[in-house]
């Protein structure tokens, strides 16, 4: 039963009277509450007031800030992943996002194909063949001298190790996309607020509504919830509900490397240069030169866990001598291992099964507070999918198109608290 509805709450607030507010109440009574404004949020926040939902986005920081995990200049997308239900998901966020793209007016994604590689035998990269097969996603397995062909021998790897190619890859520039969600979502008449720290989240039991304190002493009225706020989304989830979900922030650190004067062409998007992720230890990825001319994005996907208000902004130095080993393994000198020219920091939020935590609050929320997190380091090209689905919780109670049982908070229950089995190895390295 869904309790009393003001029928104010669904006034639409259209965008030409955002920033003009008649009354306090006019301001603090909303549809949809989302907390968190990085790109899950942003996307939400989208999604739900494109469905005509007023909505609220709240973010504790400045807009498009660099303290979280959905700030920089680049975001690989692929579809090959070894758990076969994250293929779906990508494929309609790539959907997603021409469409929200089309409504901009400018472009966030840039296709590429998508390379990943390792041991023959690497546990991990045989599932992703298996999981592009059973997605019916175009798969090339290829050897050493295959792979040297298909890439004009600008990828060597060793005698017993193996390529594998789909069509599904590409860079998305997260800053710029973080933007157009919100962009997006204040034409749809969503009211945007920055520099609001969420200190309190509580359902007010004589009105059913949720209600929204911030650090600045406002409060906001809202009929649903959504959390979506990165490494910070197990306080807020505690605060709420008082359960610990057992997201860990990471810090992790992004390398960028440069290319050998006059190799610069060979390793752009034009030239056919892949994204790429190399399967092992370390797990290694990168994209295509494209935000900066000349240089090559290819970090470790590893981090140290903190808190995220702790973090050291660098990166250790043994994890820095293992990515310029493998760099010469692959590029021998075309390009420059001496150093990384530039090293950007940023945060994972990582659940134990590296599986991602899109479910209903429950206890006193029940199914009017949803929560978004845990996306593990690889949930950024997944955001328009996610959007979609937190806004079909809050819109009906039901989503289609995702199997959510993978990413429900209960499965942390019990002594364990490991989530999902998986039958390979970790991908995300903590160090």
């Amino acid at each position: 039963m869904l309790p009393y509805i003001n029928p104010n709450h669904f006034h639409h607030h259209n965008s030409h009277n955002t920033t003009n507010f008649n009354s306090e109440a006019m301001e603090d009574q909303f549809d949809v509450i989302v907390i968190g404004a990085g790109v899950m949020g942003s996307s939400t926040a989208y999604q739900t007031s494109k469905r005509r939902l007023k909505t609220l986005l709240l973010e504790q920081f400045d807009f498009l800030h660099h303290r979280g995990s959905s700030h920089g200049e680049s975001r690989t997308t692929r579809a090959t992943y070894p758990e076969d239900y994250y293929s779906g998901m990508v494929l309609e966020s790539s959907r997603l996002w021409r469409q929200a793209e089309s409504e901009a007016g400018y472009q966030v994604c840039f296709a590429t194909r998508q390379l990943d590689i390792g041991p023959s035998d690497n546990k991990a990269l045989l599932a992703v063949v298996d999981s592009c097969r059973k997605n019916s996603i175009a798969v090339a397995v290829l050897k050493r001298r295959q792979l040297l062909e298909e890439f004009s021998g600008m990828f060597d790897i060793p005698e017993d190790w193996i390529g594998v190619v789909t069509q599904h890859g590409g860079v998305i520039k997260p800053t710029k996309a973080v933007a157009m969600f919100q962009t997006l979502a204040l034409r749809n008449g969503a009211v945007l607020r920055d520099n609001a720290e969420v200190v309190g989240i509580s359902r007010d039991g004589r009105t059913n509504e949720i209600v929204v304190a911030t650090a600045g002493g406002m409060t906001y009225r809202g009929r649903k919830c959504v959390i979506t706020a990165g490494p910070w989304t197990r306080k807020l989830v505690k605060k709420a509900r008082g359960i610990d979900l057992p997201i860990q922030p990471l810090e992790t650190a992004v390398h960028y490397w440069k290319v050998k004067e006059g190799l610069e062409g060979k390793f752009t998007i034009e030239s056919g240069f892949p994204t790429f992720a190399s399967y092992g230890e370390p797990y290694i990825y990168g994209t295509p030169s494209l935000e900066f001319p000349g240089l090559v994005k290819i970090p470790v996907h590893a981090g140290r866990a903190c808190d995220p208000e702790d973090r050291t902004w660098g990166a250790p130095p043994v994890l820095v001598d293992a990515l310029r080993a493998w760099i010469k393994g692959r590029f021998g000198d075309m390009i420059d291992v001496a150093k990384p020219v530039l090293t950007q920091s940023c945060m994972y939020s990582m659940t134990p099964d590296e599986d991602f935590v899109i479910d209903f609050l429950g206890g006193e929320f029940g199914e009017d507070g949803v929560v978004c997190g845990g996306f593990s380091g690889h949930g950024f090209k997944m955001a328009p999918v996610v959007g979609r689905v937190a806004a079909d919780l809050v819109e009906s109670g039901r989503a289609e198109g995702v199997e959510l049982t993978r990413f429900s908070v209960g499965r942390f229950d019990g002594e364990k608290r490991n989530g999902n089995v998986k039958d390979f190895d970790d991908q995300v390295m903590s160090h």
